[in-house]
């Protein structure tokens, strides 16, 4: 742990922080996969996610980049520690937008289809999950 005098400031967490639909359906589907396998597992995987969340709404530009998407596309790929998950977003000046809770084993890349940066009416009239 760092002493407090070397410990790293924290900006300011005023991210909108923006979850499509699809990877709130995949984050469901795995915490009910995950508590079926042990009690409690499910909570464990959620608080996982969280942690990381919290760290791409400080350090956006942080996480990997993701190799071969055009350089206009910020897309980032952020690990769940413990398990086999990346957090899968997109930075926009101050919204983050994840695309993908995606398992680190199935289907590579199958959210790339969820790329395509939304129009500002989308942006506008899509809900917020955070």
């Amino acid at each position: 742990m760092f002493a407090p005098a070397l410990r790293p400031a924290h900006p300011a967490l005023n991210h909108h922080i923006r979850i499509e639909r699809e990877a709130s359906v995949e984050l469901e589907d795995a915490i009910l996969w995950y508590d079926q396998r042990r009690v409690g597992l499910g909570a464990e995987l959620l608080d996982a996610i969280d942690a990381v969340m919290a760290h791409i709404d400080r350090w956006p530009g942080a996480a990997s980049s993701i190799p071969r998407l055009t350089k206009d596309i910020p897309a980032r790929k952020a690990a769940v520690p413990r398990f086999p998950y990346s957090i899968v977003y997109l930075v926009n000046d101050d919204t983050i937008r994840v695309l993908a809770f995606a398992h680190d084993r199935r289907k590579p890349d199958y959210w790339r289809t969820r790329v395509v940066q939304p129009t500002r009416s989308e942006r506008e009239n899509e809900p917020a999950d955070r």
